[in-house]
């Protein structure tokens, strides 16, 4: 049976993009009827809830939007779109103000009253803002509130599973969704859709997402013909806990800030080795660092658990136990002394750069159809800064509800559904049901151990072509393992073989992207191509779905706003 319903704005995801668009949508128009869908509960689910170092922002009057730019373009290896760069520095200055003003975000001053920026690796400049070392958690707690305040309806524990595109080809019609609480299916017709339900790059061993992020975006988007880009830029976080195979803590981000504070890393022996790979040791950008550790590990100078220590103690004890508060209650939870010990760390995968290409007004190829938070490509190009995500995702939600909100409101969107891709979309869904039950986890977990190996941290050509076979072997098993039609109410052995569904096709595209990019750039680092290519003929893969495969193309990088060996800071403020 489909339930069918209507609204004017469906926003898919409520972390900080889609929180920050249905207020924005809502403050432009008013009148219109606004709906945010949450594969979990909103505000408790999703990623945004989950960051804890910090937003940056450039606010101290030694620091400008220019090095703010500077930073994120070289840290990205001159692959960002420039223009949604800019766009993110200059407007997380608005954006913060309105978090504390008008959303009511308390974050950490220093003794005068200026919101206090702590440091973190990759940047030029302290402009971390943060509230402790448990930052999403205060955003979203108020965006949660504000939303609910409004006259915004909320679909809880609704996954969505197919963009539906009108019967004319005019643009997106609507979403045909899933209500996990009945297993009954939903179609959801909306004059505009903002895509926002966060990337997650849980296909790796050891990753630091929710439980919730399987990548159905990205997914929705390949059958949706939409082009992805930078997809072979998948970032691993250098500290995540590594408590052992008996716990699901492991993989949870141990944040910069501690190694931004003077935190050491120690291989097994006690060695500290950052100083040999980067001249800014720990404080050097998570790719490095994240590499150095996964050497540390190949050549069997590990831990009792196989990775390396994170050290603090030098610090002082209580001066960590103060500056870092979370994270020292986290890692006591699983057994380790933070503030005066040694805990066991491992690179976990933390954030996918690529995405979605997009506009800087977050409009996609689609009519009607928008993008933003990690769903977006382009802004991060091969590595993203620490801090700059949650900017990213608060600001773009923000723009993307702007422009649905005046796009709905001057009469455009609309259109009946192309009801025979909505039909197959549903038999889609129901696949799992006409086969005989298998085990859906074990190839989950083959899964977990083909990315880490093949398609990981360190990757060749003969490693991805590997990997590349493995996956389509997957994604076949995958098809004829079935689950049990008993209730589909709550059915989530179902909603673990959609999951995986995602997972795997996403896993081929950043499998393939990592096979067409035979350079090493930010968090792409291929050992038999270990140099980076001239930067000023720099281009950036793109990836579609056709018939099924993967196709892959390359575009230049348009130097819009700064080119390779130039910069927006003159000589005497970068001295300074």
């Amino acid at each position: 049976m489909l339930e069918r319903d209507a609204t004017d704005i469906l926003i898919l995801g409520s972390g900080g993009a889609g929180l920050f668009a249905a207020l924005h949508a809502h403050q432009t128009n008013p009148r219109l009827a606004i709906t945010v869908a949450s594969k979990g509960l909103l505000g408790k689910s999703g990623c945004t809830r989950m960051v804890q170092g910090g937003y940056n922002v450039a606010l101290d009057p030694k620091d400008s939007v220019e090095r703010h730019f500077m930073d994120t373009i070289e840290g990205g290896k001159w692959l960002p779109h420039q223009g949604l760069a800019w766009k993110l520095v200059e407007t997380a200055i608005e954006r913060v103000h309105e978090l504390e003003n008008e959303i009511g975000c308390f974050f950490d001053r220093n003794p005068d009253g200026t919101l206090h920026g702590k440091a973190f690796a990759g940047q030029t400049f302290d402009r971390t803002v943060h509230k402790g070392d448990l930052t999403g958690i205060e955003i979203i707690n108020r965006l949660m509130e504000q939303v609910w305040a409004r006259p915004i309806r909320r679909l809880e524990e609704h996954r969505a599973v197919g963009l539906v595109p009108r019967a004319d080809g005019g643009g997106i019609a609507g979403v045909l969704m899933i209500d996990v609480r009945t297993g009954r299916f939903r179609y959801v017709a909306a004059r505009a859709v903002l895509l926002a339900t966060g990337g997650g790059p849980t296909m790796y061993r050891y990753h630091t997402p929710s439980g919730d992020k399987s990548m159905d975006g990205l997914a929705m988007a390949l059958r949706a013909g939409l082009a992805l880009r930078d997809m072979e830029m998948v970032q691993f976080h250098p500290t995540g806990l590594l408590a052992g195979p008996d716990t699901r803590m492991t993989g949870t981000v141990l944040e910069e800030g501690l190694r931004g504070a003077g935190g050491h890393l120690l291989n097994g022996h006690g060695h500290r080795f950052m100083e040999a790979y980067a001249e800014r040791a720990e404080r050097a950008t998570r790719d490095i660092v994240s590499r150095a550790i996964y050497d540390q590990m190949r050549k069997g100078n590990t831990t009792p658990n196989g990775g390396v220590h994170i050290s603090m103690g030098h610090l002082g004890p209580d001066n960590v136990r103060r500056q870092f508060k979370g994270m020292v209650e986290r890692c006591a939870d699983c057994g380790f002394d933070l503030a005066g010990g040694l805990v066991e760390v491992v690179p976990t995968a933390h954030y996918l750069m690529g995405g979605v290409v997009c506009e800087p007004d977050t409009t996609t190829t689609i009519p009607g159809l928008y993008v933003a938070g990690e769903d977006a490509g382009g802004v991060h190009g091969a590595n993203r800064l620490g801090g700059n995500g949650v900017a990213n995702s608060t600001v773009y939600g923000g723009v993307a509800g702007e422009e649905m909100a005046r796009w709905v409101g001057a009469g455009n969107g609309g259109g009946a559904p192309d009801e025979s891709l909505l039909t197959a979309e549903i038999d889609r869904a129901l696949h799992p049901f006409r086969h005989g039950r298998g085990d859906v986890n074990a190839l989950r977990d083959a899964l977990l151990d083909v990315m880490w190996d093949d398609v990981g941290v360190i990757r060749t050509a003969d490693g991805l072509r590997r990997g590349i076979g493995n996956l389509e072997g997957l994604h076949a098993e995958l098809l004829e393992t079935g689950v049990a039609d008993v209730d589909r109410a709550f059915n989530l052995t179902w909603h673990d073989w959609l999951n995986l569904r995602s997972l795997i096709e996403v896993s081929e595209v950043i499998a393939h992207a990592s096979l067409q990019r035979d350079d090493s750039r930010g968090a792409h680092f291929r050992e038999d191509f270990p140099e980076t290519r001239n930067l000023e003929t720099s281009t950036f893969t793109v990836a579609r779905a056709r018939e099924g495969r993967v196709e892959m193309s390359d575009e230049p990088v348009e130097f819009t706003i700064v080119r390779p060996g130039e910069s927006l800071i003159d000589t005497d403020e970068e001295a300074a």
